[in-house]
């Protein structure tokens, strides 16, 4: 009996997680993320990731956000995901979640260079990323980056190294307009708590009052769904059920990078 009350219980709190997020209501701080409250509220913004899928895997709340409130939106995936032999594939699959992201495909760039092969053990150079950082940042006025945090979500090594390559950039960089903004990665319990997650990030973010933190929750996550299902060769039974099940669906905390 006392298992069913705890069945229950979390059945009644999933559901009301869900309709808090698909009701539009909003953490604390989440009004306040890319506002500065000037006469030009509307920001440049770069999302850097490592492969195709990573934006609507790890990101679509941040990318919902940001598309639904008039940002200028720029994605860089800094590799084809060529690991499998898909690239190619992978490419395409990619512009076509863009498109349900709302994010204007001449603002998406992928590249395939040859030291930025995707796979585990491979290793990116750190200067090389910074270097394309840079270039992305001067050719379309960008004044916020966001990107991985130092594990990256899942500790794949490609996620660790755009975050690394972002922190270098902003080593060396004498533009220091640019805010960047790291994916806070959760513990391997929350990160499978789907909208249940809202309440635990909202909380981990008051607690840290010494950090900048905002909560992103994902006003529309069936578009997350439908965005990874535009991934078709990775869109396996256990990616879908990961979106369904994943905290990352559902709520994006970010935090200031600062690694000056």
């Amino acid at each position: 009996m006392g298992w069913v009350l705890i069945v229950v219980s979390l059945v009644v709190l999933w559901v009301a997680s869900l309709c808090k997020i698909l009701r539009g209501s909003s953490s604390p701080s989440r009004s306040l993320f890319l506002n500065t409250g000037g006469a030009l509220p509307k920001r440049n913004v770069l999302l850097v990731v490592a492969h195709p899928d990573d934006e609507s895997m790890f990101f679509s709340p941040t990318i919902s956000y940001l598309t639904s409130r008039g940002h200028n939106l720029h994605v860089l995936c800094l590799s084809i995901g060529n690991a499998d032999g898909k690239g190619d594939i992978r490419k395409e699959e990619l512009l076509r979640a863009c498109a349900i992201l709302k994010v204007p495909l001449q603002q998406v760039k992928i590249l395939d260079h040859p030291d930025l092969q995707d796979g585990f053990g491979r290793v990116w150079n750190h200067t090389l990323l910074a270097k394309i950082i840079e270039g992305e940042i001067i050719s379309y006025g960008i004044d916020s980056i966001i990107t991985f945090d130092n594990y990256g979500v899942s500790g794949h090594c490609n996620h660790r190294d755009v975050h690394y390559g972002v922190c270098k950039f902003l080593h060396d960089t004498s533009q220091g307009t640019i805010e960047a903004w790291e994916l806070v990665s959760t513990n391997i319990l929350r990160k499978y708590t789907g909208p249940l997650d809202i309440w635990l990030s909202i909380l981990h973010a008051m607690q840290h009052s010494g950090e900048v933190m905002h909560c992103l929750l994902n006003e529309r996550p069936q578009k997350s769904f439908l965005a990874m299902a535009q991934h078709s060769s990775q869109w396996v039974w256990f990616r879908k059920l990961f979106v369904a099940f994943s905290s990352y669906t559902y709520v994006n905390t970010l935090r200031k990078i600062s690694c000056m």
